[in-house]
């Protein structure tokens, strides 16, 4: 066996990292693969901003909305639940100009809904974080070997599925089992960093010392 061949998934940048491939040589991509996919999340608003998000991307490609963020974040008050619970009809004609977001008037409905249907879960278990965190895997469900061709056939999990089912029965939208995994990857409920990724290791060490949010005092899991 050649030790100099590539392993599968992964490439070897000029600076010597080597990354999961769908990083791909964009600059913005290769920032967001090494120091935000995967790196576990609490904080209730970019928990709220990925859901929604991911929505958005359902038919782009996660570059494309990558690249207007910063847009979504102007157009969505910085993705504060409380605030976008709030927009009306005017907001939404306002969003539907917004040439710095995806202009689908579906999904700019749905992230307004979800924002109120996000104040509800809030109050239910005190935080999304201790709500999305519910969802994490068992460790003994999860693959020996996170490789390339293991990672291609993983567009859902038995986790996503209930996450997705949950959510739509509290009434979100555009929350389906392939969108609740991709948040859950981004969000370092797993680590999905190939083996032979360098950012793999650095991920698992962040999600071993992450202390998850737990339902607030005095309120009840469903």
């Amino acid at each position: 066996m050649d030790d100099h061949l590539p392993t599968a998934g992964i490439t070897v940048a000029e600076d010597g990292t080597a990354r999961c491939w769908w990083a791909g040589s964009d600059p913005l991509y290769l920032d967001y693969h090494d120091s935000e996919w995967g790196h576990p999340v609490a904080d209730d608003r970019r928990l709220f901003e990925k859901l929604c998000l991911e929505g958005f991307q359902a038919g782009l490609s996660w570059l494309t909305i990558l690249r207007k963020r910063e847009g979504f974040r102007t157009a969505f008050a910085g993705f504060d639940f409380e605030v976008v619970a709030g927009f009306g009809p005017d907001d939404v004609d306002r969003l539907m100009t917004d040439s710095g977001i995806v202009r689908n008037l579906a999904k700019i409905r749905a992230t307004i809904n979800n924002a109120r249907r996000c104040s509800e879960l809030i109050d239910e278990f005190g935080s999304l974080g201790a709500y999305a965190w519910r969802f994490e895997p068992d460790p003994g469900s999860r693959p020996a070997v996170v490789d390339h061709a293991t990672l291609v056939q993983m567009g859902t999990s038995p986790e996503s599925k209930a996450m997705s089912k949950d959510l739509r029965r509290r009434g979100w939208s555009f929350v389906g089992p392939t969108t609740a995994y991709a948040f859950m990857q981004a969000m370092g409920l797993v680590n999905d960093h190939l083996e032979g990724c360098d950012l793999r290791a650095q991920v698992e060490l962040e999600r071993d010392h992450f202390p998850r949010p737990a339902v607030a005092q005095g309120r009840q899991r469903s």
